[in-house]
């Protein structure tokens, strides 16, 4: 098989990949969600702000950036969470403009109930993968991702 023949096997096989692990963690997301209660872009949000959080809360911004959504969208969602007493969102001492959004401590009693679970469900995943090849993996994927982004805007403008 020629060169180009195996790499384009190769990106195939990676994208196809790809598409698998996004399905099976589609369907992880919706069960720790179901177990919750609520729908998993919640509990994606939720996750979200529970990454970024360093004490002071998080912006809508950061959760939709981090997440690759509309800020409307995790602004209609977190008023939900809310309600349901899950998140707490509380004006920026910052700037008045925007509300920090931070864990209740119900979510978090919630969530670290099912911590035992998430980390039987973690060693499942990466059983067979150490520490220095998550890392290395991870460092392409990084640069992976953002070359995709580059690409996708590449192809939105007409460039590709």
């Amino acid at each position: 098989m020629a060169e180009k023949e195996q790499l384009d096997r190769a990106v195939s096989d990676f994208i196809w990949n790809i598409v698998d692990i996004h399905s099976q963690l589609e369907e992880i997301h919706k069960s720790w969600a179901q177990m919750l209660g609520i729908t998993e872009p919640q509990w994606l949000i939720l996750m979200a702000i529970e990454e970024l959080n360093q004490g002071r809360g998080v912006s809508g911004i950061a959760v939709a950036n981090k997440l690759r959504i509309h800020p409307a969208f995790v602004t209609n969602q977190t008023k939900k969470l809310e309600q349901l007493e899950l998140l707490a969102r509380v004006t920026s001492t910052d700037d008045a403009r925007f509300l920090q959004m931070s864990l209740t401590e119900k979510a978090r009693v919630e969530i670290t109930k099912l911590s035992n679970r998430r980390e039987a469900l973690s060693s499942t995943m990466f059983s067979e993968v150490d520490k220095e090849s998550l890392d290395y993996l991870n460092k392409r994927l990084a640069s992976i991702a953002k070359n995709s982004r580059l690409a996708s805007q590449k192809l939105s403008i007409g460039i590709l």
